[in-house]
């Protein structure tokens, strides 16, 4: 096991200007589970290729423990790759495949053998050593390319995508596994996903990426509750952020009847932010007509088009509104998030 560090990792590709990832800065601890996540093009799959060694750093460094990295080519860098379209091999059965790494390493058959049983018990892939991968299910498949990432006992696992070809209901279940995985082994692990229910779901911490540059990085809690700036707000939790354009007088704005005071005074445009679990129905407040109405079992979101734009509120399925009513959405008070308009950088959080 080893720490990561991207020490202002920058990667350009050929025939651009725009870094891919620019000047990244971040520290993954010993045994850590790292997501990163952000929308397509956001820089995370390039950054988790520049770890592995199969892209280059242009500027910066990586270093896997105490090792420089940057210049190494990838099979001096003890990492183990999971790839989004498992990469196995067709016509070898499963236990072939686990066991490749360690033929190519030249590792006595019996090791080979003893090992592969290992990782087969650990997996639940036992009855399927004897297997071709066209026998097999796509969950079983991902399993196979874990487990000849795990058999070569790494420093660093790297995945990337690697449940975006399951059904939803098998992501769920992978999703579990994984995460049960990485703690029972307690290698340090950099996983790549646009999806940011998965990130919430599986990582101890979560960094999230656009337009190359890191915006972000804290535990799923934090991002969740007290995102850094605009984008993190929007991107974080499904649905997003309720994010509103309100001028802001005499140190406070006001929205749907509710006041909440601005930093220092500050006047002009403030961006207010609202989860949906933030806006209640209510006899007064913001004045929005019902689009639609989602149910979800016990609660229902409700989506809105008021005056201050489009709005989402979470509810109890009991209370929601049908279609095309006209509704008003109260803020709760001292649970809005505040955003610069011109930076989109978070505001100290508003008196309660």
């Amino acid at each position: 096991m080893a720490s990561v560090r991207y020490d202002q990792a920058t990667r350009i590709y050929p025939g651009t200007d725009v870094p891919a990832v620019d000047a990244l800065g971040l520290e993954i601890a010993d045994g850590e589970f790292l997501v990163l996540v952000g929308p397509s093009g956001s820089g995370k799959t390039t950054a988790l290729r520049m770890l592995a060694g199969l892209e280059d750093v242009d500027a910066g460094s990586i270093s896997i423990g105490d090792r420089d990295v940057t210049d190494l080519p990838p099979k001096r860098r003890d990492v183990a790759m999971v790839f989004q379209n498992y990469a196995l091999y067709p016509y070898l059965t499963v236990a072939a495949n686990i066991a490749f790494p360690l033929r190519i390493a030249r590792v006595p058959k019996e090791e080979r053998e003893r090992r592969t049983q290992e990782v087969a018990e650990l997996l639940g892939l036992e009855q399927y050593l004897e297997r071709k991968p066209g026998q097999l299910s796509g969950g079983q498949r991902q399993r196979v390319a874990m487990g000849r990432a795990i058999i070569r006992q790494p420093s660093v696992f790297l995945m990337d995508e690697p449940l975006s070809n399951l059904d939803a209901k098998l992501r769920v279940q992978m999703r579990a596994e994984i995460a049960a995985l990485q703690s029972r082994l307690g290698t340090t692990t950099v996983y790549v996903t646009h999806d940011q229910s998965e990130a919430m779901t599986l990582g101890h911490r979560v960094a999230v990426l656009a337009d190359g540059r890191l915006q972000q990085c804290d535990t799923p809690r934090e991002l969740y509750a007290h995102p850094a700036n605009v984008f993190v707000a929007g991107f974080i939790g499904s649905p997003a952020m309720n994010l509103c354009h309100v001028r802001a007088t005499n140190g406070s704005v006001q929205l749907g009847g509710v006041s909440f005071e601005t930093p220092a005074g500050a006047q002009g445009e403030i961006v207010v932010g609202l989860r949906p679990e933030s806006l209640e129905l209510a006899g007064d407040g913001i004045p929005a007509e019902v689009e639609v109405v989602e149910e979800i079992g016990a609660d229902s979101y409700v989506f809105a088009a008021a005056e201050v734009g489009k709005l989402v509120a979470r509810v109890d399925t009991r209370l929601a509104p049908e279609r095309g009513a006209r509704i008003s959405l109260r803020p709760r008070p001292g649970e809005a998030h505040l955003f610069d308009p011109a930076t989109g950088v978070r505001l100290p959080q508003p008196a309660l």
